[in-house]
């Protein structure tokens, strides 16, 4: 929780005294100050945040959102999935996923308390993505030991998400690009975009030519393109709209492909570099 301090004289508290931007969070009445986060915690939880709230099974993510399971309880992690709805308020209840990233000054006992309060609520799962020190993720269930995951290992969610996430993309852009991309093409039906490539090059057998088989190629990744985009609320102008179809360039296409996972707005599609 962000936003401008406001002033609690006594507490305990109830969930219902505070408001939306006031920089607390409640356990059992007890108000806990969150201050804001960091430039390099920032990032990482936008990036984890896109990768799980595009896998293909879930319906509902978000970023800071409060729950408050009981009266005197208010928490917020980083990112949530599932139990995410679009009303106003507190969410009641605790999300199936939560992820919270762990930076520089991480008040390790606060944490704790985090945790063990989602857990107890009916969170299945929480991981705790380290960010200082060697890179890795600790992985809490309710009844079960932590288990620390480094990477180059992946990570599941049975029951709340359909793939599998490596420990790099909730950190780092590029393995984010790739695991987001993957997740919105399945969600468009494409298990990949090598798949995508392959209808393309069927729909150019159809013409019998080496030439039609390109120009199908290239259709199927303009189409992946303005797909990707519109699944993700990207409004595609009519000027870049005619550029990406009038591309012939293949390896140009796969490029913008990829980066239509992550921009957040056209103009970002054709920045160099």
């Amino acid at each position: 929780m962000h936003g401008r301090a406001r002033v609690i004289d006594q507490g305990p508290f109830r969930a219902d005294q505070l408001r939306s931007g006031d920089p607390y969070e409640l356990s059992h009445g007890h108000a806990i100050r969150c201050a804001p986060t960091g430039g390099s915690g920032s990032g990482p939880n936008q990036l984890g945040a896109s990768v799980v709230g595009w896998d293909p099974q879930v319906t509902e993510a978000g970023v800071d959102t409060g729950y408050s399971p009981a009266p005197n309880m208010l928490r917020a992690p980083d990112v949530a999935v599932g139990n995410v709805p679009n009303r106003p308020g507190w969410v009641v209840g605790v999300p199936e996923l939560a992820i919270e990233y762990a930076d520089i000054g991480q008040d390790e006992k606060e944490l704790t308390s985090k945790i063990r309060d989602l857990l107890e609520f009916g969170t299945k799962f929480v991981w705790v993505v380290r960010l200082t020190g060697p890179r890795r993720v600790e992985v809490h269930e309710a009844g079960k030991k932590v288990q620390t995951m480094s990477p180059g290992s992946v990570l599941t969610a049975p029951g709340v998400l359909k793939n599998p996430v490596p420990i790099e993309a909730l950190y780092d852009r590029d393995a984010a690009a790739r695991a987001t991309l993957a997740n919105l093409l399945q969600r468009q039906g494409y298990a990949d975009l090598e798949a995508v490539l392959a209808a393309g090059r069927q729909e150019g057998r159809q013409e019998g030519r080496q030439e039609g088989r390109q120009e199908g190629e290239q259709h199927a990744l303009a189409t992946a393109i303005v797909t990707v985009l519109d699944a993700r609320g990207i409004k595609l102008t009519k000027t870049a709209r005619e550029r990406i179809e009038r591309c012939t360039d293949a390896a140009q296409l796969s490029a913008w492909v990829r980066r239509a996972a992550t921009v957040h707005k056209i103009s970002e599609m054709f920045e160099e570099g």
